[in-house]
């Protein structure tokens, strides 16, 4: 039987996985591009534009991929979902490896274009903060920012590509304020694809372990305030086709 005119086809798990892997790279490409332009540049971008462009991708992405993969593009979100009991671990399985293998893909991209110096996209503790002190504010920022995810899938008129500002100026904001302690990455994939590459991984640790509390904490707190995952929630975490 074909397809009747004006029908919603829902997403294969390959296309899912493709926007994920897509969004991931996107995100990486432009967060680690901008420190490696700004750090590495004879005319720096500064400071403002290195935090505001990821958080501009980040609502561009969810514009244009909401719909398809729900647009986690980060693996702290999947798990803060699963966590929800509102996306189930096999399709988190698949994310995972999408956004990992998106991220690690950007980095290798950088690399190609600005060799070695692919070092300065990596995040990493800052000056005069321990690696400890870096994972328990990557932590508190992740926290923030799964809390603004979540609670605004708890409306549905604000699900998919209407909550694209609220989150995207979440992401800039967390790294025009506080960037100098962690880097303000938020995203295990993010930060592991240009370790990985460039073979600094003295501190993946950091940026797994600190943006997955933080997720399991927002988790936790939209529990007590909102209750269990509502229907628009999990219509947020699948996208609108589930």
């Amino acid at each position: 039987m074909g397809v009747e005119p004006g029908a919603i086809q829902k997403p294969s798990e390959f296309q899912r996985a493709a926007a994920e892997f897509a969004g991931t790279f996107f995100l990486t490409l432009v967060a680690a591009g901008a420190d490696i332009f700004d750090l590495s540049s004879r005319t720096p971008i500064g400071h403002t534009s290195r935090y505001l462009a990821p958080g501009l991708l980040v609502t561009a992405m969810i514009w244009s991929i909401s719909g398809i993969s729900g647009a986690h593009i980060n693996p702290a979100i999947t798990f803060a979902f699963v966590l929800r009991r509102c996306f189930p671990l096999p399709r988190a399985v698949v994310y995972w490896v999408a956004q990992f293998a998106g991220a690690i893909t950007a980095a290798a991209l950088l690399r190609a274009f600005f060799g070695s110096n692919v070092r300065l996209g990596a995040t990493h503790p800052g000056d005069g903060f321990t690696p400890l002190a870096a994972m328990l504010w990557e932590a508190l920022l992740t926290l923030i920012l799964v809390f603004v995810i979540l609670g605004t899938a708890q409306e549905a008129a604000v699900v998919g590509k209407n909550v694209a500002l609220a989150v995207g100026l979440t992401v800039a904001l967390c790294g025009l304020f506080s960037s100098p302690i962690s880097g303000a990455s938020m995203n295990p994939a993010r930060s592991f694809g240009p370790q990985l590459i460039s073979g600094w991984l003295s501190f993946w640790w950091v940026y797994f372990a600190g943006p997955l509390i933080g997720a399991g904490l927002a988790s936790a707190i939209v529990y007590l305030v909102h209750g269990p995952a509502r229907e628009s929630e999990r219509i947020a975490a699948h996208g609108k086709h589930q």
